[in-house]
């Protein structure tokens, strides 16, 4: 368990370090970060790798981090920025769930132009605001690795993949996963 921690931890700050110019931590000025999640923090899954992420970055100086855990992907996602703006100051928003971008961010986006958004899901594309950027953990990496298993263990040349949305994260997994299983029988 410690060594999946150790690795969420740095994976969380390799993210950051993509999204969030170290620069601006470090400045004089505290830096309020905003993080959205869909469902609770503790949930033994996607929401608890988030807010180890949080954690992580809430032990950086002048940062000061402000959550808020099962926020629907509603009009409520909105009312949760807009207030972690407004009122706490937030320049920097997480925005956690794949829902949680079209129409919320984008909305948010175009409304707050100087403040940045991170979501996480990859959906940004040209045309889209400047402030938005997007993130996304490498488990197509593990999902590979799945596939070679699935590939030595099959009798019958057959494997099985649930998926829950045909969105790009998604489709790179089970393309990772089919690519895994090819390597050790390319049939």
């Amino acid at each position: 368990m410690s060594n999946r921690r150790h690795f969420l931890k740095n994976a969380s700050l390799l993210t950051l370090g993509a999204v969030l110019p170290f620069d601006s931590v470090f400045a004089a000025s505290k830096l309020t970060v905003g993080v959205i999640y869909v469902g609770a923090r503790g949930d033994y899954g996607y929401n608890q790798a988030q807010a180890a992420a949080a954690n992580v970055i809430k032990t950086l100086p002048n940062l000061k981090v402000v959550e808020e855990e099962n926020v629907p992907e509603t009009i409520a996602v909105q009312k949760s920025m807009e207030a972690m703006i407004e009122q706490d100051g937030a320049t920097l928003i997480f925005a956690t769930s794949f829902g949680y971008f079209d129409p919320h961010v984008l909305k948010m986006a175009a409304k707050y132009p100087n403040v940045r958004f991170a979501h996480c899901g990859g959906l940004w594309k040209q045309g889209n605001p400047a402030n938005i950027t997007s993130y996304f953990g490498y488990i197509d990496e593990c999902q590979y690795l799945n596939g070679v298993v699935a590939g030595h263990m099959t009798k019958t040349k057959k494997l099985g993949f649930v998926a829950a949305k045909p969105i790009p994260q998604v489709l790179r997994n089970i393309n990772a996963f089919t690519l895994g299983a090819q390597s050790v029988d390319p049939s």
